[in-house]
């Protein structure tokens, strides 16, 4: 008899929870009913994100990406500013509904929200000025009292400079726009970042910039698209990913900021 009972109740408290989690509507269906999806995006990290501050028009690999991201889930795309060192506090208040735009992968964020699909691996790696790649081979060579690096604010950039340099001269510098041009200038001598944003530069700055072997960076990471906690928000855009990566749509939007 008890055991018919605690069967019973067992049977109810499924029912219950499988009816409330059918009510509870998730963030993937207040997205499509809102009909907008909001992305955070720091605007100053090209290819992958630039902030035309005259015509306030966002223009990048991820702005590519994410306008594709809105069109799959039937939605308008608004971006919403955000800036590297507050991020993180963005997310939390939930000013968007996925961070785009350049977003390494860190457990600090995974803490606050889920990743999607990797869209990108690589690590950080010098780029300094043609002349002195050979001077800037590892983190002891660029160690060292005399040289000046040079990072943006707020972002893994800084936070892996500060974590390895000890004795060299770390510069924060506010515009991560125009930092590569205090390098080209003369007004520092290096700055270590993801490894695509240096072949990129190096194309920007051709002659002047360098990269420093990107093939071979001095640590790991991956890039992806930082969600807020939402299973079926996750499962949409890691099946989007997928198609876009079997079907050729993400290699063409790829194509079109890095090759």
């Amino acid at each position: 008899m008890i055991v018919r009972i605690w069967a019973a109740l067992a049977v109810a408290l499924l029912v219950n929870v499988s009816a409330h989690a059918q009510q509870a509507p998730s963030r993937l269906d207040e997205i499509v009913k809102r009909g907008t999806l909001r992305v955070g995006m720091t605007g100053d990290y090209k290819p992958f994100t630039y902030l035309d501050k005259t015509t306030q028009q966002f223009s990048g690999f991820d702005v590519d990406m994410a306008q594709a991201l809105g069109k799959a889930l039937g939605v308008k795309v608004e971006f919403v500013p955000t800036a590297w060192p507050k991020l993180m506090k963005d997310f939390e208040a939930d000013q968007f509904d996925i961070a785009m735009g350049g977003v390494s992968v860190t457990l600090d964020r995974q803490r606050k929200g889920f990743f999607s699909t990797p869209i990108m691996r690589e690590g950080k790696t010098p780029i300094a000025r043609c002349a002195d790649v050979g001077k800037y081979q590892s983190i002891a060579d660029i160690d060292k009292k005399g040289t000046r690096v040079i990072v943006n604010p707020g972002g893994t950039n800084e936070r892996f400079a500060r974590a390895n340099i000890k004795d060299a001269e770390i510069t924060v510098f506010a515009d991560n726009t125009v930092i590569f041009d205090e390098i080209a200038k003369g007004n520092a001598d290096l700055m270590m970042t993801d490894a695509s944003e240096t072949r990129y530069q190096q194309k920007q700055h051709a002659g002047v910039l360098c990269a420093v072997h990107p093939e071979k960076p001095f640590d790991f990471s991956e890039k992806a698209y930082w969600l807020q906690r939402d299973m079926a928000l996750k499962a949409f855009v890691d099946q989007w990913l997928h198609i876009s990566m079997e079907d050729g749509s993400y290699r063409k939007i790829y194509a079109t900021w890095f090759d």
